[in-house]
């Protein structure tokens, strides 16, 4: 087939372009601006045009788009004037993966690390919604197989036709609530139902809401408090790895630090372990070496680490912050500055509290202008949320080496090339964070 992607530079839609370039078909896509996935995709020979346009449309059997594209888009019109089949991504999911045994990975934050340290253990295909650093992409094919490894996504309610034949849940906490008009009976029922489509369910039964299901539907429920134990944090060669035990079943070294972690890793640990030996998973977990933008380590001097991170929710940035604190003491330093780029008005208005309490630890604070995602912009004043902090007001960041100039009003304010400094966000701050821009 020939199929056209509208929102190819997403990092879902990236995924599904790739990997039914893989299958064989002819991929194209059309994005609003050039990124670095699409500098990517054209490396791959997939044809992009920037910015959308109608003519980009020319005898495709189908086009497929990300959420967030209007149905007043050009190249959606000029495709159905034609009469050639227009889906929204959570509708292509079926053909995509319908005849696959896909293990699907869900929840608020820690699906991409799930998905992929899952990855890592398990031989088939991949789609993770981040990139994979052992391979250096967000896909993996693999034809010998039927497995699929696939970061389910709530966000369009497109999880639901992912096919799972493992539902594997980290979390059901609300988030992306615009999409279901606030409707929290809605979006709990959607997980339920996502959940109920798999026969193989692997849970965590400590979380609030998934806590009402146990005794109601079967599965292999996690409870971390007392499943996860000897929690430890080591560096290998340098690089953060937490090691635990799990149940009965041994000690595990992962990549990377925190509790949240450990229970990503025995997740991943336990839906493998339908089909495959113990020794086997302990042995290829060991080649998960984190993914892109999740505590990301992307600067090293003798006194200096500089961190990026795509935590854009306040229960990611908390849970990433505790392993920034262990990792800045087994380092010996004393300093930790954190730059926030705000991701979407919406989310940080729904979460505000939440935020103004997720960098404690912090002794210096930099908040960036918020990322909007294309939302209109509405009057929050972080100067006075946010200021029991060491606060600073800045336009933007600009690293080079390992020295990063705060800039406000095109001005540096300051430098920072002491101790450790992390990156909080899902915009741009990951090609400022790493000197791109």
């Amino acid at each position: 087939m020939k199929i056209h992607f509208i929102g190819i530079g997403g990092i879902g839609i990236s995924g599904l372009a790739q990997y039914m370039r893989y299958k064989g078909h002819e991929i194209s896509g059309s994005d609003i601006a050039e990124t670095l996935i699409t500098q990517k995709l054209r490396k791959l020979g997939i044809s992009i045009t920037i910015p959308h346009d109608a003519s980009a449309i020319n005898k495709q059997d189908l086009v497929v788009h990300s959420a967030i594209i209007r149905p007043d888009n050009p190249e959606i019109v000029a495709a159905k004037a034609k009469g050639i089949e227009v889906l929204a991504r959570r509708e292509a999911l079926p053909q995509i993966l319908g005849d696959l045994k896909v293990y699907a990975v869900a929840g608020a934050h820690g699906k991409s690390t799930t998905t992929a340290i899952l990855t890592a253990i398990m031989d088939g295909s991949a789609i993770i919604g981040a990139e994979s650093k052992a391979f250096g992409s967000n896909v993996r094919y693999d034809d010998t197989n039927d497995v699929m490894i696939f970061e389910a996504d709530e966000s369009d309610g497109s999880f639901l036709n992912s096919n799972p034949h493992c539902a594997i849940v980290i979390n059901a906490e609300p988030e992306h609530m615009e999409y279901y008009d606030y409707n929290y009976e809605l979006f709990y029922e959607s997980y339920k139902t996502f959940i109920k489509s798999a026969p193989c369910r692997v849970l965590n039964a400590e979380d609030p809401f998934l806590s009402k299901l146990v005794g109601d539907i079967e599965a292999q429920w996690l409870y971390p408090s007392r499943d996860i134990t000897n929690i430890e944090y080591i560096l290998i060669k340098d690089e953060p790895h937490t090691r635990f035990t799990l149940r009965d079943l041994g000690s595990f070294d992962v990549w990377g630090f925190g509790k949240h972690i450990a229970l990503d890793a025995s997740l991943a640990i336990l839906a493998a372990h339908e089909s495959m030996d113990i020794e086997t998973i302990r042995e290829k977990i060991l080649t998960f070496k984190g993914i892109k933008k999740r505590f990301d380590i992307v600067g090293v001097e003798d006194d200096s680490v500089i961190i990026d991170d795509y935590g854009h929710h306040p229960t990611e940035i908390k849970a990433t912050f505790e392993s920034v604190k262990e990792y800045a003491h087994l380092k010996g330093f004393d300093k930790i500055t954190a730059i926030w780029q705000p991701h979407k008005y919406s989310r940080t208005i729904d979460n505000l509290e939440e935020f103004i309490n997720c960098f404690e630890g912090a002794q210096e604070l930099i908040i960036l202008p918020v990322w909007s995602a294309g939302e209109a912009k509405r009057e929050i004043d972080f100067a006075e949320k946010f200021k029991r902090y060491n606060l600073t007001m800045a336009d933007k960041i600009k690293r080079a080496n390992n020295t990063i100039s705060v800039i406000k009003d095109k001005e540096e304010l300051k430098t920072l090339d002491k101790g450790l400094i992390i990156g909080f966000g899902a915009g741009d701050l990951t090609y400022q964070i790493r000197g791109a821009v």
